[in-house]
């Protein structure tokens, strides 16, 4: 099972960013964190690396039902929402694959909210397709 899901988009860099500000929160996800990884990577080693960020989202009703079932779960958050320039100029969106995490946790409880949050994550990318 692949630890990642990866939906190329047919939008430039800059409107992918913009539809996910408005498609996570129609999900229940909020953003909590923004990190330019190429930013960073450029400042901190002087390297060039593909224009990427990562949106670290929250829904905070499946959040705290997480860390009540599991305070381990904690681990795991934010979601994190990548998008990436890819070669020729493309775009790609990736999220976690939480459903294959869950099937490691203990308690039916925690993978059935990890599931819940899954479903939500699988939605966006369906939206940005």
């Amino acid at each position: 099972m692949e630890y990642a899901l990866v939906q190329p988009v047919s939008t430039d860099f800059e409107t992918t960013v913009a539809k996910l500000r408005d498609i996570l929160p129609e999900n229940g996800f909020g953003i909590l964190t923004e990190i330019d990884v190429s930013a960073t990577l450029k400042k901190k080693l002087d390297v060039t690396y593909p224009r990427t960020l990562i949106l670290g989202a929250c829904n905070p009703p499946i959040a705290h039902q997480a860390l009540l079932a599991d305070a381990n779960v904690a681990t795991l958050m934010p979601c994190n929402v990548v998008v990436r320039e890819v070669e020729q100029g493309g775009v790609e969106v990736a999220i976690g694959n939480f459903s294959a995490l869950a099937s490691l946790m203990p308690g039916e409880k925690t993978a059935q909210i990890i599931n819940q949050a899954q479903d939500r994550m699988n939605n966006v990318l369906k939206q940005l397709a």
